[in-house]
């Protein structure tokens, strides 16, 4: 495989911004499908992409989904996202393994709030992208403002490459600022491109774009800046070397435009990924080496004294990452990502995780839901292996190293519900559905209650858990009683403690003592520590072996609070001082001493609660506006900006998730079906003190109602 050919990208967006039509243009333009299917349909086929039952039906895409396809002697391997905040897990773990990224932006909507998430998940591993300003024959199609919204609102410095000939219904095709041609996409399907001289009417603007356009490469070229200062034209291949060394760097974000539904600009686009962005070759990419033993204290304080470069060459042994996990009828389906070395069918590789050797039986190429057998894989490459036992985010070793990658950041979850059989027989088939759907998706939690002993689910949003319920009833037959959804409320200590605390058990032989002294000191509201150890006994008054055995202690006392029993965050543990005994210490004792402790200084701690707050984008006819704003008012919401385009309103708001359940029916009768909204979680903020009382007396009252029924 010739690495620098090859190209791993994933495409991002907004909830219907036209991210699966996008790839569906890619497929066919690239000879992978020979018809175009649309995501609603009338052919009752749905997306190449979208292969569950449950995307065609709700025209929305779930899981992310993987193809390859070739493209003007190019490798390019192509996920396809989802737009809902519930299922960001799925953009999240892909952004993780990709090179590339298209980030697809809709020409009325521009940065939304599902796009800000995914430029921050972009920044997050590093992914260069390019923009593709999507829906050009949309009414009210503006791409001067969304070209300006990515750079107020993403900060990034967008580089235009084309600039549109007509907008909305009279939207023809694009100019293409590099070459300076007019371009055309013919035939029924957009797949017979014509470049011709740019139109007299056009001519003037094409101009001044271009020149815009190089002012700002200047910026990072000195040869183009003196180029520009001479008065010179520069080479076609120098500008585009330019583009793709700024882009590399993230220096700046091209922009492309076009209408994928309307098959207009898609071809463009696939030229772009090839010219501009990287190959395997072009990403650093590092990992940690387990086997390495820091030569100094000081060199162990160094925070990067344990990583080492990996190379895309496939003669040295293998790193490669399990990025997803789905669970089929005949074994497990592991997506991988090749970084180093190659896989080998029939071979054995190390998990580096678990330390066991594991045989890689049968390895596919994947196409949506289809899949082609391969014998090998390379570095760079994305392939799924078949029959292998392993979490996602899993590193697997070739023999002589021992590497692990960093894992990919996984969301909490702010919402949860019980959930249980319809009939007793569907039992085990529930346990086997939650099971296979907590390994696929580390979003998804499985909890117990302690209490009622009742199965809990938990998720990012409704519409995440309302899937899975669905997904139990049609692919294992089981009905399902749910519960209330629950809030995931936390709980915070507001006042500093000091605590003395000691731990005195006498029986016959050996009894057990512990004694800690220190202070509780609660960490600010917007903390990104959860828990912090503070260290400070001096002089041997608690041998060393006892400090971390009080630690864990403490850390054990958080899982449930003593208000309403929720975690507790925000919690600096500072141990000052105390005293052992030399027959009955033990790490046991101190263990549970420390745990008593905690216990005990959380009820002296004016314990609050802390409710998440969720991040509220609602598009409606601007006739409705007074009224949504009313309500999210109504609801202890803070409205932020709102945007009136083409008569539509675009509302901003921040609500408490406590008061959003059923927001969708509530919004649907307010504005006669015509309103649409997204939500994603924000943060945690304080319940206010009146609020938080409610909750409490609600929660101990539920607990005895269950103690009742028992």
């Amino acid at each position: 495989m010739n690495l620098e050919k090859v190209r791993n990208i994933g495409i991002s967006a907004h909830i219907d911004s036209g991210k699966t039509t996008l790839t569906e243009r890619i497929l066919f333009y690239s000879g992978r499908i020979h018809a175009i299917h649309e995501v609603k349909g009338k052919d009752n086929v749905g997306a190449t992409m979208d292969f569950m039952e449950l995307e065609r039906e709700k025209g929305i895409t779930i899981t992310a989904a993987a193809t390859q396809v070739k493209w003007a002697d190019h490798i390019v391997n192509v996920i396809d996202t989802p737009g809902h905040v519930d299922f960001t897990v799925e953009v999240e773990r892909s952004l993780r393994v990709l090179d590339g990224a298209i980030l697809v932006l809709c020409s009325v909507g521009g940065v939304q709030s599902q796009s800000l998430t995914v430029d921050r998940q972009m920044k997050r591993y590093k992914v260069p992208r390019i923009a593709f300003i999507n829906k050009m024959d949309r009414t009210g199609a503006n791409p001067d403002k969304v070209i300006k919204q990515i750079e107020e609102k993403l900060h990034v410095t967008p580089v235009p490459l084309q600039i549109p000939m007509g907008r909305e219904s009279a939207f023809q095709g694009v100019i293409d600022l590099i070459t300076m041609k007019a371009i055309f996409f013919d035939g029924d399907d957009g797949e017979n491109i014509r470049h011709e001289e740019i139109p007299e009417e056009y001519k003037e603007k094409a101009v001044a774009a271009r020149a815009h356009m190089l002012e700002q490469l200047s910026l990072f070229s000195d040869p183009l800046m003196e180029m520009l200062l001479e008065e010179k034209e520069p080479p076609v291949d120098e500008v585009r070397k330019i583009i793709r060394t700024a882009t590399l760097a993230q220096q700046i974000t091209p922009v492309m435009m076009g209408s994928a539904y309307k098959n207009k600009g898609v071809q463009e686009i696939l030229d772009a990924v090839t010219y501009y962005l990287p190959c395997p070759l072009d990403r650093k990419m590092t990992a940690i080496d387990q086997s390495k033993k820091p030569k100094s204290e000081e060199e162990s304080k160094e925070p990067n004294w344990n990583r080492v470069t990996l190379e895309s060459d496939p003669k040295k042994p293998l790193v490669c990452m399990a990025f997803k996990t789905v669970v089929e009828e005949y074994g497990q389906l592991t997506y991988t990502r090749l970084y180093q070395g190659k896989i080998v069918k029939g071979d054995s590789y190390i998990n580096t995780r678990t330390g066991k050797k594991v045989r890689f039986g049968r390895l596919v190429r994947m196409h949506a839901n289809d899949r082609q057998d391969v014998d090998v894989a390379e570095a760079g490459d994305i392939v799924a292996l078949v029959g292998v036992d392993c979490a996602s985010g899993d590193t697997f070793c070739g023999d002589g190293v021992n590497y692990s990658l960093e894992s990919i950041f996984v969301p909490d979850a702010v919402i949860r519900l019980s959930i249980e059989p319809a009939k007793r027989d569907g039992a085990d088939k529930l346990g086997k559905a939650l099971e296979r759907f907590r390994r696929e998706d580390p979003t998804f939690r499985v909890l117990t209650d302690e209490e009622t002993g009742q199965t809990l689910i938990a998720g990012m949003g409704q519409l995440h858990l309302d899937i899975y319920v669905e997904r139990i009833k049609r692919e294992y037959g089981v009905e399902c009683i749910i519960g209330q959804p629950r809030v995931a409320y936390r709980e915070t200590p507001t006042k500093e403690v000091e605590f003395n605390y000691k731990h005195k058990k006498q029986t016959g032989g050996s009894g057990q003592y512990g004694h800690v002294v220190g202070k509780l000191v609660p960490l600010p509201e917007d903390s990104a520590i959860a828990y912090e150890f503070v260290n400070d006994v001096t002089g041997g008054r608690i041998p060393k072996e006892y400090i971390k055995p009080i630690d864990e202690g403490f850390q054990r006392a958080l899982v449930k609070g003593p208000l309403c029993e929720c975690e507790v965050v925000n919690v600096q543990m500072i141990l000052q001082d105390g005293s052992y005994h030399d027959v009955d210490s033990s790490e046991m004792a101190f263990g549970i001493c420390a745990f008593d402790c905690m216990r005990e200084t959380l009820k002296k701690a004016a314990i609050g609660l802390l409710e998440p707050i969720m991040k509220l984008e609602v598009e409606v006819p601007d006739e409705f506006q007074g009224n949504v704003t009313g309500h999210i008012s109504s609801k202890r919401g803070v409205v932020g900006a709102t945007e009136t385009n083409m008569g539509v309103a675009t509302i901003e708001a921040e609500v408490p998730l406590a008061s959003m359940f059923d927001y969708a029916n509530e919004l649907r009768s307010m504005t006669q079906g015509k309103g649409t909204f997204t939500m994603e979680f924000s943060r945690y903020s304080m319940l206010p003190r009146g609020l938080q009382d409610e909750v409490v007396e609600k929660r101990k009252k539920d607990k005895a109602e269950r103690a009742a029924m028992k």
